[in-house]
């Protein structure tokens, strides 16, 4: 892609991966971070301060660009600029908007997590944070801009649990997958058709890691938007 890939949260833990990964591929990246500058990035990366939080900087933030990674942490606030209803409902609804505005369409790959459609996991105590994951996607399903929902599982910093990536839908699983795994989900994600239009959880296993991600994409059935219906706020 000749236009730039957006990672937003790219001078976080996984974004970065995520943003080293997409210069290796060949692209042209812009870092949008409240803290850009804090982040170790390779040299050529376009950084951006704007917070999903708060519209206005987005717009400029995000033109031109043929892609967005929204890969921002949640924050677990019942209420508040650090509430996971701010960061990753608003945060998404804002970034949408931002990105209609422009006139353009770009392929939005969102990573959220696993348990979403589980409400009585006990990680929705904090900040109903599996509530507000789960209407953040909803709206991405339903913004009528090419996508993909990434979930991963409970990350690691390392393959611990194998380097073998398995997909799954309906959100019924368990279990362990890299940051580095989820950061190529994310970018293969942006260059293989077959993934466009899908929700999919992530998992490592024992094995070797994929050289060739289309046959993982090839098995996804793709979403019926609403995919799946949010919670009544």
């Amino acid at each position: 892609m000749h236009s730039p890939i957006a990672v937003i949260g790219g001078a976080g833990r996984t974004g970065v991966i995520i943003t080293r990964r997409l210069v290796e591929e060949g692209h042209r990246v812009r870092v949008i971070s409240r803290a850009p500058e804090r982040a170790v990035l390779p040299l050529g990366v376009d950084r951006r301060r704007a917070d999903v939080r708060y519209a206005d900087a987005l717009g400029p933030a995000l033109r031109d660009c043929a892609g967005i990674v929204f890969a921002v942490e949640p924050g677990t606030a019942d209420s508040g600029p650090h509430s996971p209803e701010t960061t990753v409902y608003d945060g998404v609804r804002n970034v949408l908007a931002a990105a209609a505005d422009g006139g353009g369409r770009p392929h939005v790959v969102l990573v959220s997590q696993i348990y979403v459609t589980r409400r009585e996991h006990p990680m929705n105590a904090y900040g109903r944070l599996l509530d507000w994951r789960l209407r953040g996607e909803d709206e991405v399903r339903a913004s009528g801009l090419p996508y993909t929902v990434v979930r991963p599982s409970w990350l690691t910093d390392g393959d611990v649990a194998g380097a073998r990536v398995r997909l799954e839908q309906h959100d019924r699983g368990d279990g362990w997958v890299s940051r580095k795994a989820v950061a190529e989900a994310c970018v293969q994600s942006l260059r293989l058709p077959a993934a466009g239009g899908t929700t999919f959880e992530l998992y490592n296993e024992p094995g070797e890691e994929p050289t060739d991600w289309g046959p993982l994409f090839d098995r996804l059935v793709p979403d019926r938007v609403p995919a799946y219906p949010g919670p009544v706020r």
